[in-house]
């Protein structure tokens, strides 16, 4: 922050967003499902080739990588704005701080009930059980470079978030409802670069294999539970507003590096026959 006005009016925003929490949660749920549909409409129109198209496949595939690549650096970049405003004065600790507490008392015990349940989506176990069931699934469908890019795209992420925790050292928020307890550090959320991740990948697989009726739905669903998981840890106060913001962000970096190194590999054996 440049000064105190500036901290103070952060601070007011703050309060009022978290005395509005579910409000605003419903709104940008909303408003990221309407960008997913209106980037899949462009994808289709734009970034396939078509029967009229000029362009040669390969441009569409560097249309595709290029738009990865700036994924991956948007991502950074955000990741790194809110890891340098760990130390900036501590302004971001005391504009979270601000949120949480406003959020706590706003919001009522059935609606943290239900992000209690919700948040489980995003558990260890959860991600473990269904890395390895949808590895075995791919590995019996005789599908084993995409089974070892899964296991990779879920296992790297977790061992990236656990390495991010032990250099940043945040503590986390008091949590003391009982609705959930989590330990270790805060920042970036596990959940919320998990969700992305699992679910992402999880889309990326029905993109490719699913008929195209079922592609949208599963990406549409796909989006809601990783914003929805990720977001349940800052209403159940076990992390901060920007944990969860930088684990959306490591995530979907990591979750954009794992599927242009697959579409690049895919075009090369291709091309290898």
């Amino acid at each position: 922050m440049s000064s105190e006005a500036d901290l103070a009016l952060a601070l007011a925003l703050a309060r009022t967003a978290g005395e509005h929490a579910l409000g605003v949660f419903g709104v940008l749920l909303a408003l990221l499902l309407v960008a997913v549909l209106l980037l899949w409409r462009a994808h289709w129109r734009w970034g396939v080739p078509h029967a009229t198209s000029r362009l040669p496949a390969a441009a569409f595939l560097l249309l595709r990588l290029f738009i990865g690549f700036g994924l991956v650096v948007g991502a950074a970049a955000i990741f790194a704005e809110l890891a340098e405003g760990l130390g900036a004065h501590r302004a971001m600790g005391a504009v979270d701080t601000a949120f949480t507490a406003a959020l706590g008392q706003a919001v009522p015990l059935a609606a943290l009930q239900l992000f209690a349940a919700i948040t489980r989506l995003g558990d260890p176990l959860t991600v473990i059980v269904i890395c390895a069931g949808v590895g075995a699934a791919l590995l019996w469908c005789r599908r084993r470079w995409l089974a070892l890019a899964w296991v990779v795209a879920v296992a790297g992420n977790s061992l990236l978030n656990v390495t991010l925790k032990s250099v940043f050292g945040r503590v986390r928020p008091p949590h003391a409802d009982g609705l959930v307890i989590a330990s270790g550090y805060s920042f970036p959320s596990g959940h919320a670069s998990g969700s992305v991740v699992l679910y992402g990948m999880l889309a990326y697989l029905a993109v490719r294999l699913l008929p195209r009726p079922w592609q949208l739905p599963s990406l549409l669903v796909a989006t809601a539970v990783a914003f929805i998981t990720g977001s349940s840890r800052v209403f159940l106060r076990v992390h901060y507003a920007s944990d969860v913001l930088a684990g959306f962000a490591s995530g979907a970096a990591w979750l954009a590096v794992c599927i242009v190194s697959i579409e690049m590999t895919r075009w090369y054996r291709r091309r290898r026959g």
